[in-house]
């Protein structure tokens, strides 16, 4: 069973959206529960995220999962069985949030940010950028009950091999990766398409501007020659140079 609503929500900044599944082609809903939503909600207000809201062309909504505790102490964690230090956070709450929310507007893709989970790579963000319905659950403390992410079926991605204190940097940071590949969003969509790992294992090229002479170091003379073929040439070269030198592992498995 569905919980019946939230005991103290209080949704700053994005608006609430109406109730029910949202049909295709509508702006992807991108769903993050959190215990500190103002540190979500300030970064969603500035940069790439910040002008997607505004236009329209993504919609994020921030529930706080501790609304949904049963208690007057708002808990929504406690100690692990079998010892040990530090708290777990408590299935029901999250639980009874996430069916909250998907009885308001539909079924989501259901993603926890886990330093044990799945390496998130671009690949992921493209595949991502066309879900009508993202949830991402940030979490802190020791993490979740293990029975909430199988009974929920979570899917766990990690942004890289180092731990943080909970989970809403890497949620921002899944929702800005996928986010920017969406069109409208960049002012250039060549912008997404030429960043590093696009084809998959390749990274940028190095770029430059101006001036033509910094400390006495110099703008490749390439790219001041208007040769668009040479230009182009020069970039999948150094391209390549970068990431042999930089990421050998992305084109060769055995150096992972």
């Amino acid at each position: 069973m569905g919980s019946n609503g939230p005991k103290n929500l209080d949704l700053r900044g994005p608006p609430i959206y109406p109730a029910g599944p949202f049909s295709p082609g509508q702006v992807p809903l991108f769903t993050i529960l959190t215990l500190f939503p103002e540190a979500v909600q300030s970064y969603l207000s500035i940069g790439v995220l910040g002008l997607a809201v505004k236009r329209k062309l993504i919609q994020v909504e921030i529930v706080d999962f501790r609304d949904f505790s049963h208690d007057r102490h708002r808990t929504v964690d406690d100690r692990p069985f079998g010892g040990g230090p530090g708290m777990v956070l408590r299935p029901e709450p999250v639980a009874e949030a996430v069916e909250w929310v998907e009885e308001r507007h539909g079924s989501h893709r259901r993603i926890v940010l886990d330093p044990a989970g799945t390496p998130f790579v671009q690949s992921h963000a493209r595949e991502l950028c066309t879900a009508e319905r993202t949830l991402l659950l940030a979490g802190r403390y020791e993490g979740f009950d293990e029975r909430l992410l199988q009974l929920l079926e979570f899917e766990p991605f990690s942004i890289g091999d180092f731990v943080l204190s909970g989970g809403e940097l890497p949620a921002l940071c899944l929702l800005e990766a996928t986010a920017r590949l969406i069109p409208g969003v960049l002012g250039d969509e060549r912008s997404a398409e030429e960043d590093s790992f696009q084809d998959g294992n390749t990274l940028d090229h190095p770029h430059f501007t101006r001036p033509r002479v910094f400390r006495g170091l110099s703008v490749p003379q390439v790219l001041l020659q208007g040769d668009h073929a040479e230009i182009a040439a020069w970039r999948k070269k150094e391209a390549l140079k970068r990431t042999k030198n930089r990421r050998a592992a992305l084109n060769d498995p055995d150096k992972a």
